[in-house]
This record gives structure tokens, C-alpha cells and sequence, in this order.
């Protein structure tokens, strides 16, 4: 199996763009394209050449660079098989328990609506690896735009239901504030307080967060932790349906 490099590089502020690289087969990938610049950029940094853009959802801070790069470099666009959104440029359209041949690579399919009605993630499971666009970030998750609490948690244990190990790639730095929230709503939990020190070393470098780990989001995340003694009791909901808690701390995420 070829190796696989990954390249991460801000976007647009608080996004993320990533170059996925296939050496053995030439194939490059750009997860979503928030801005045409950076993407272009780091291609001529890296000496890659586009061959495909992998679309997660049809927020513009995701879309908004496919055209002009499909137009400059005639990838092929791979996008959600929705009906209720326009891709732009889609050329394949994929949907849940669909597989790719991305190079030498294998690419799964997993529909992860909640964020969006039409969001996906693309897993690629023999290099270890998951692109959550919007719907997991690290120690938090997507806002409920086209979806309720009960589909995004739905979408939230098909994440977790990956292997430990493997590195998730999200689609925007707010892990200092995410850990923030984490702490008020689970503040015994040692290794997110460990966590938190490392995020603020890392944001005051100004380095990136991520990629994290589905290992570390199980063990650190909230939104992927309804079942912990301690929330349950912070909450004032022991015992209560997983999914029911999940949308208490999501509402108190948005309020904060």
C-alpha cells in the first residue's frame, strides 16, 4: 500500500485546507476547497498536481474554491449524492456504504448528517485516516443547521465506531475554545485538563491543533462522552437516553 502524505495549511481564517498525496499514483486530493489561494499555494510548495476535490458538505467555507480550481486543473469534483444542494462542478456523486478508488487508496463512505442534511466523511481506512469536514471538530462538534440532536449523535457513533487509532482531520481550529467548553461541562476529567494545557502551548506558538485522534476525542470530547458519570450528574440527566444528553450539552454549547 503506497504511502499517503498529508498536508494541512490554513484557510480563510479559522479553516483548514488538506492535501492528501499519493505518491505511488500522482493522485492528489484536496478535502473541500475554502479558498483557491492557499490550495494553489501549497500545491506549488509541494510540487502536487490536483486530481480530485472531496466535498463534505455545501457550506461556502468548503465549496467556495471548486470551480475556479476544477477550471484551472480539471479534477474530478467528488460530492454528496444529494438532492437538496447544488455541488458545484460535482462529477461523482457518493453516498453511504460507497467506495473510491482514490490512487492506490480506498475510500469509504459515511453519510454524517446533522451539521448538514448532506454532509459525509471520507475514510480511508487502510491509511488510518478520517476527513469529519464540520461534523466532529476536536473536543467538539458541528452546529445543528439541518439536523436535530438525535441524527447528529446517529452520525456522531458512526465516527466513533472507527478504530481508536485512527487521525481525524476537521474542517476548522476551535479547540482552544471547544476545550474551554469541554471543562464546564466535565471538569474532573484528567486527561481534558491535560489536553487544555497542550492546546494552549500549541495555540500560543501558533501551531495547529490538529489532526487529532478518534483515541483522544473519546477520551476528551463532550459530544462524544454522553455516557460519563460525571456529566450525567452535571446535567442533572443520569440515566437518561445517550442521545438526549448529547443535545442538553449541544444547546449549552450554542448558548455559551
Amino acid at each position: 500500500m503506497a504511502e499517503l502524505d498529508i498536508h494541512q495549511f490554513a484557510c480563510l481564517g479559522d479553516n483548514y485546507g488538506v492535501l492528501v498525496h499519493d505518491r505511488e499514483a500522482g493522485t492528489t486530493a484536496s478535502i473541500d476547497a475554502p479558498e483557491v489561494a492557499p490550495i494553489v499555494a501549497a500545491l506549488d510548495e509541494k510540487g502536487w498536481r490536483l486530481t480530485h476535490i472531496l466535498t463534505t458538505h455545501h457550506h461556502h467555507d468548503h465549496v467556495g474554491g471548486i470551480e475556479a480550481l476544477k477550471a484551472e486543473t480539471h479534477c474530478t469534483v467528488i460530492a454528496p449524492r444529494s438532492d437538496a444542494h447544488v455541488f458545484p462542478g460535482r462529477d461523482v456523486a457518493l453516498a453511504e456504504g460507497d467506495d473510491y478508488t482514490l490512487g492506490s487508496h480506498t475510500l469509504k463512505v459515511l453519510e454524517t448528517p446533522g451539521h448538514t442534511s448532506d454532509h459525509v466523511t471520507y475514510w480511508l481506512p487502510e491509511a488510518g485516516v478520517a476527513f469529519v469536514g464540520d461534523t466532529l471538530f476536536a473536543m467538539g462538534c458541528g452546529r445543528l443547521f439541518e439536523g436535530d440532536a438525535e441524527t447528529m449523535w446517529h452520525s456522531l457513533q458512526k465516527i466513533m465506531a472507527l478504530p481508536p487509532e485512527t487521525r481525524i482531520y476537521c474542517g476548522h481550529e476551535y479547540t482552544e475554545a471547544n476545550a474551554r467548553f469541554a471543562l464546564s461541562i466535565e471538569p474532573g476529567n484528567m486527561a481534558l485538563q491535560a489536553r487544555f494545557a497542550e492546546v494552549l502551548a500549541l495555540r500560543k506558538k501558533g501551531l495547529a491543533t490538529l489532526p487529532t485522534t478518534l483515541a483522544l476525542e473519546l477520551a476528551t470530547n463532550p459530544f462524544l462522552r454522553p455516557e460519563s458519570p460525571e456529566i450525567q450528574a452535571r446535567l442533572a440527566m443520569e440515566g437518561a437516553p445517550l442521545w438526549e444528553i448529547f443535545a442538553e450539552i449541544r444547546r449549552r454549547k450554542d448558548m455559551a
